[in-house]
């Protein structure tokens, strides 16, 4: 049975998919799909304009999910038992797009891509991709000393420092969306834990790096997402030590393995290097599945 999403219970039942699917291999984990929810300031009960999810179930089981991010772009999940809904999912995204060239992204070997390329799409051979990279929390290197900085967690009331300090670190990549009430609405969605949402304070006291994990208790899994240091304290090691101090807090919750997805492209190879000088190795890669219909 399909069903379109209309507010947060649905992106719990997106999350819980998620939980009973996770594997290194798997393509969300249930703090990717809070984060990609909450980035921005949204209406819970509403979707931004062009936007469009929806949910196929078997009884009381989430058993997939399209979620059309705009009209051109599709992300997806089926559980590998219901290799029917990848094609029920690709064809709804035909249906409420109107896009000439149409993308989804998916694991590689991913149950779904069968039916994209039954449905015309081809694998895209060059371009950004993303690689998942795994460790097992028993294996953490220590805490390096930092002079001159602090690091904590987040505290309730820290919303807009918050934001601010995540949007100032990504400055120079793309201009961020993430303001006070996006992170506000972040810190209210399960499974954000404050404990588990570290920054790097300077001498003043200004937040100036930061790592957010998100932890699945029903797998022990956790997922760095996301991690910045503000361009002006840089080359300090700030963004590894942060990392780090929100993985030892993450295995002190009962966290027994963690994830993180960077670019595996040569387009951007800093973060996949200090992913892996933490300890971090690559399990596998998103593949970008394309087709126009011009």
């Amino acid at each position: 049975m399909r069903r379109d999403f209309v507010g947060p219970d649905d992106l719990v039942d997106m999350q819980s998919m998620a939980s009973r699917l996770w594997s290194p291999r798997s393509r969300f984990h249930p703090g990717q799909l809070a984060w990609s929810r909450y980035y921005r300031p949204v209406d819970p009960f509403g979707l931004e304009e062009g936007e469009e999810i929806s949910i196929w179930s078997d009884g009381s089981e989430t058993v997939g999910f399209g979620w059309a991010e705009a009209p051109d772009w599709l992300e997806l999940q089926v559980d590998p038992a219901h290799p029917e809904v990848a094609e029920e999912v690709v064809e709804w995204f035909e249906e409420v797009s109107d896009a000439e060239q149409q993308s989804a992204l998916v694991m590689e070997g991913d149950v779904a891509e069968q039916a994209l390329a039954a449905a015309g799409f081809a694998p895209e051979e060059d371009g950004p991709f993303m690689v998942h990279h795994v460790m097992d929390l028993a294996d953490l290197p220590p805490l390096p000393a930092l002079e001159g900085y602090g690091m904590r967690p987040v505290e309730a009331g820290e919303a807009r420092a918050r934001a601010a300090v995540h949007a100032a670190a990504w400055s120079d990549v793309a201009p961020s969306l993430v303001d006070e009430r996006a992170y506000t609405q972040l810190m209210a969605a399960w499974p954000y834990r404050v404990d588990l949402d570290w920054v790097v304070t300077d001498a003043a006291g200004d937040l100036v790096a930061s790592a957010l994990v998100w932890l699945d208790p029903a797998t022990g899994a956790g997922l760095v997402e996301p991690v910045g240091c503000v361009p002006a304290h840089r080359g300090q090691g700030l963004a590894r030590a942060v990392t780090l101090a929100a993985l030892q807090a993450l295995r002190s919750a009962g966290g027994t393995v963690a994830q993180v997805t960077p670019r595996g492209d040569d387009a951007y190879p800093g973060p996949q290097r200090l992913y892996r000088s933490i300890g971090f190795r690559p399990t596998a890669r998103t593949v970008t599945w394309t087709r126009s219909l011009e």
